[in-house]
């Protein structure tokens, strides 16, 4: 129902379908007896279940098409967009002829003109992925979407590979993987609408667990690959100063701490040097920056500020505030990252969740599938609130109806106040279990 026949903006069926998948995955993964492969293997079959499916809940796929569909033409994706090439734009046709590329206007047609506008801002991993699919289906657009879920569906069985192997070593409970694993949410939003949040979280839990193995440099590279699947990872790596030195400043780890630093640096050079000039650098900074200081979704103290920016200026300051607050999170990182602990990989993973989960409460834009990194961190803690988070954000797709786009805000309060409260008793008054126990 969910992957074929459901339409995006008939909200209340999306709502009772989606809380009836919740419900079943909670009864198994609470009141089933555990069994790792059958588990494993359901799991699996449901993601498979979406496989000839078209995504339904997004259109951003046809911009993955269209921008492997360039790769393979040799075409730098990131050098014009697609609304210049279908507008007859001179600097496009300079490259590329719109005939040339397959299903070229049903692809601009589906990504919407609102992304036919912009730059791309896929980093170059992901870019590659794109590519692939594009190889594995060159002229149908299902082909491509097929190819795009395959690399999908084994990311995640990446994710369940090392994310087992990391319980194991934090002694615990190996079903906390199958909170991310059979989550409808990672279902739906990844396998389902093709969001590559898989393949940059199996590159990160890849990472931590190589860290935990004390293999510092092949986890300084497959960190540097996520990055160069999604931009997020950025974010966590002051967090690793004090796991790589715990004793201070010149303490044990320094020197080690540095080579990792530039090992992860110089891999996500590398990833990005095939693309690099000065158009790139111009386009993708400045699609980057309309995250920031442009668009607006499913945010929540953003939304009370420019509350206040209406009922004080009286206009919108997202121009503004945009740039403030990432300056916002950047401190409240450092600060994790300096007066926490993280002499083991558990601590630096709390410490990933909390900046994450800072980083969205503080961010203008959160799409559902955002959610899909704090989501997984959280498996390898005590706290749930993630889980929760993951259920409450489809709230957002009461944006979505006949008569077009319009947040319903009351809904979105409703979100972050449940999921904020919860945060708040795990994190502040709940006595949190001994390590290795499930809460």
């Amino acid at each position: 129902m969910f992957g074929y026949f459901l339409e995006r903006s008939d909200f209340l069926n999306l709502l009772l379908l989606y809380t009836g998948l919740f419900y079943g995955a909670w009864r198994i993964i609470e009141f089933t007896k555990f069994n790792f492969w059958i588990w494993a293997l359901l799991g699996i079959t449901v993601r498979v279940l979406f496989l000839t499916a078209i995504p339904n809940l997004s259109q951003d796929f046809y911009r993955f098409i269209w921008d492997g569909r360039l790769l393979i033409l040799g075409i730098n994706p990131y050098v014009f967009t697609p609304g210049q090439l279908a507008n007859g734009s001179q600097i496009a046709q300079d490259l590329i002829s719109l005939d040339t590329i397959p299903n070229a206007k049903a692809l601009i047609q589906g990504m919407g003109n609102l992304n036919a506008s912009h730059y791309s801002n896929y980093p170059p991993i992901n870019q590659l992925c794109f590519a692939l699919a594009a190889l594995f289906a060159k002229n149908s657009i299902l082909g491509s979407v097929i190819g795009l879920r395959i690399l999908i569906i084994g990311a995640d069985i990446g994710i369940l590979y090392f994310g087992k192997k990391l319980l194991e070593r934090l002694k615990m409970p190996v079903k906390n993987i199958f909170w991310y694993f059979l989550n409808p949410f990672i279902v739906i939003e990844l396998t389902g609408n093709l969001h590559f949040e898989a393949v940059m979280l199996f590159f990160v839990i890849w990472s931590l667990y190589l860290l935990d193995t004390k293999r510092w440099v092949l986890a300084a590279i497959t960190l540097g690959i996520s990055i160069s699947v999604k931009l997020v990872p950025l974010l966590f790596l002051p967090l690793f100063y004090k796991y790589l030195v715990p004793k201070g400043l010149f303490g044990e780890g320094f020197w080690k701490m540095k080579k990792f630093y530039w090992v992860t640096l110089a891999t996500v050079v590398l990833c990005f040097a095939p693309f690099v000039s000065k158009t790139f650098i111009t386009n993708f900074s400045a699609t980057i920056g309309l995250w920031f200081q442009s668009f607006e979704f499913n945010a929540s103290v953003y939304y009370i500020i420019r509350w206040i920016g209406f009922q004080t200026i009286g206009w919108n300051i997202i121009a503004t505030v945009g740039l403030i607050l990432p300056i916002v999170v950047f401190i409240c990182v450092v600060l994790l990252s300096l007066f926490r602990k993280y002499n083991t990989t558990q601590n630096l993973i709390i410490g990933m969740l909390l900046a994450i989960s800072i980083y969205f409460l503080l961010a203008t834009t959160v799409h559902p599938w955002y959610i899909a990194t704090p989501l997984l961190l959280c498996v390898f803690t005590n706290y749930r609130y993630a889980v929760l988070w993951s259920f409450m954000i489809c709230f957002s797709y009461s944006a979505y109806g006949l008569d077009g786009f319009e947040e319903n805000l009351l809904l979105v309060a409703i979100q972050y106040s449940v999921v904020i409260c919860i945060a708040l008793w795990e994190l502040l008054i709940k006595k949190l279990p001994k390590k290795g126990v499930v809460s």
